[in-house]
């Protein structure tokens, strides 16, 4: 970029009608000039950058959290209610100033469990609702997750990871909350997770998530990070005409209607029309009354945890699927991860790669493939290799990479430390 452009944006920038731009304005440059002249007898040389190319799609600059509450609106977004918590704020300020349409209703409430309990209040009137926080406020929402599950009740809630536990590291990433995440509530309840590797994919995983919330209605969770939040980027423009969004099966007979009898998805009644029924949190019946009978409790568990077939449409990338050492990250750790696969492609290291913004339920055909390998290297920002784990208990012989300094992975450790663990593996396939 030439003196003049430089120049002129800073006039433009500080030209504002008020007394003193021109003094900004000629301070402005001024110190410009003597930084340029500063690096210039430094000898300090960044060498030519290539010239840039403009791609053959149409694209927009935007940050992840922005990105994740335009899918939410292209959704069909009717109340956001949040309570401010960082990294997640932003998605709440962003939707006081844009959700505000007829019909749409976007609040900031007095704390996490009342943001959690009115979004509940929101879906069970027939409203798709959504809410957003980060760890802390998770933990504190975990009643209220629960109580959603067992009203079958349509709601989204982000949680924008960063390190912890308790206040831990407010301004940093991890991703550290897959555990309690999946399995926020006491008792038999297992969440859905949709969790973004790039700004791009907020944008569609936060469509996913209410579709999802909406087809099975009950709490979906997506899983964003301080890493994706605040990273700004240019993504291709997303094309609206072709987002579908699904909105829950309503019914539409008469009274006499027993809302949760079955084992199996049922159609949901809304508040004053017929069919109305009490959304119970305690054990209940058909209808909707609480009871302790064991085998209603059976009933009702078995058809919560059955509705998650729906969800099993998850797409996934797979690249070198015959190799029998594959890398599988996960969230933001995808975008290191897949610089480091590339270069060790290049230089000819028997690996494959495999990614998917579905961690739970996973996509059935990926799951098949993953069990099949002799080892899937997963490089994740926590302590104890969360999803790596997760992967063990669903039989893939999965070993985690792990970093937990809040920071995210650098291409050069991973390039190392997924080539230790291959030699590893293939020395002791030898000895063997």
């Amino acid at each position: 970029m030439v003196q003049e452009d430089l120049e002129g944006f800073i006039v433009k920038r500080f030209t504002r009608g008020r007394p003193g731009d021109d003094e900004i304005i000629r301070s402005n440059i001024e110190a410009m000039n003597l930084g340029r002249e500063q690096a210039a007898s430094s000898g300090f040389n960044v060498g030519t950058l290539p010239e840039p190319h403009r791609p053959e799609w149409a694209q927009v600059m935007i940050k992840g959290n922005d990105a994740l509450s335009l899918g939410a609106m292209a959704a069909g977004l009717d109340v956001y209610i949040g309570y401010p918590i960082s990294p997640a704020t932003t998605i709440l300020v962003y939707m006081e100033r844009n959700l505000v349409q007829d019909g749409k209703f976007a609040y900031q409430a007095s704390s996490e469990l009342e943001a959690i309990n009115s979004v509940i209040g929101a879906g069970f009137t027939g409203k798709k609702a959504m809410t957003a926080t980060s760890g802390p406020g998770f933990s504190l929402m975990s009643e209220g997750i629960g109580m959603a599950w067992m009203t079958e009740i349509p709601v989204v809630i982000v949680d924008v990871q960063r390190g912890g536990p308790a206040t831990g590291l407010p301004t940093k990433s991890e991703q550290s909350d897959l555990f309690a995440a999946l399995n926020p509530a006491h008792g038999d309840a297992i969440m859905p997770i949709l969790a973004p590797g790039t700004v791009e994919e907020c944008f569609y995983a936060a469509i996913t998530a209410i579709n999802w919330s909406e087809r099975y209605q009950g709490p979906v969770v997506l899983l964003s990070e301080m890493g994706l939040a605040e990273r700004a980027q240019n993504i291709p423009k997303p094309d609206l005409s072709k987002v579908v969004p699904e909105t829950r099966r309503v019914y539409q007979g008469n009274n006499g209607y027993k809302r949760y009898d079955g084992f199996e998805l049922s159609p949901m009644p809304l508040p004053g029309t017929p069919g109305s029924y009490v959304a119970n949190a305690s054990e209940h019946d058909a209808i909707g009354d609480t009871t302790h009978l064991p085998e209603r409790h059976v009933q009702m568990t078995e058809r919560r945890f059955s509705k998650l077939e729906l969800l099993k449409d998850g797409t996934y990338e797979s690249d070198n699927a015959e190799q029998e050492i594959m890398v599988m990250p996960w969230g933001s750790s995808k975008g290191p991860v897949q610089e480091a696969y590339n270069q060790l492609k290049e230089q000819g290291l028997p690996i494959g790669w495999f990614y998917t913004m579905y961690l739970h339920p996973l996509p059935p055909k990926l799951l098949e493939e993953l069990r099949q390998k002799e080892l899937v290297i997963v490089p994740e920002l926590n302590y104890q290799g969360q999803f790596a784990s997760i992967l063990r208990s669903l039989g893939v012989k999965a070993e985690a990479i792990t970093q937990y300094t809040g920071l995210p992975f650098k291409v050069r450790d991973l390039v190392s430390k997924i080539t230790e663990r291959v030699e590893a593996r293939r020395e002791k396939v030898v000895t063997v």
